[in-house]
């Protein structure tokens, strides 16, 4: 993904929380967004590990994580310290916007 610009991270920002009405409802509203633009599985490299992004999740402190996978092992990162690839997946741009919005 190129850098994307500041108003077109406002756009998705106020897209993903419209009808929001604290943050809660705005991370759900984030959350959905991912769901629905992120392309998965992507591969990044974790703490020098690789591993393949599979899913998204809420967590109970209201945080968006990354389901990570290697081989068994899976591990729930936040998804604002997940490293993106170049090139990042499709839907990408959500990510930034949300950690934009934090």
């Amino acid at each position: 993904m190129t850098k994307t610009n500041r108003a077109a991270l406002d756009a998705l920002i106020a897209e993903a929380t419209v009808d929001c009405y604290n943050d809660s409802e705005c991370v759900t509203g984030f959350y959905t967004m991912l769901e629905e633009h992120l392309v998965l599985p992507f591969g990044t490299t974790v703490l020098g590990v690789e591993v393949s992004v599979t899913g998204v999740d809420l967590s109970g402190d209201d945080q968006i994580v990354a389901v990570c996978v290697r081989g068994r092992d899976r591990q729930r990162i936040p998804i604002v310290d997940v490293p993106l690839p170049t090139p990042a997946p499709q839907g990408a741009e959500w990510i930034e916007a949300y950690r934009q919005w934090l």
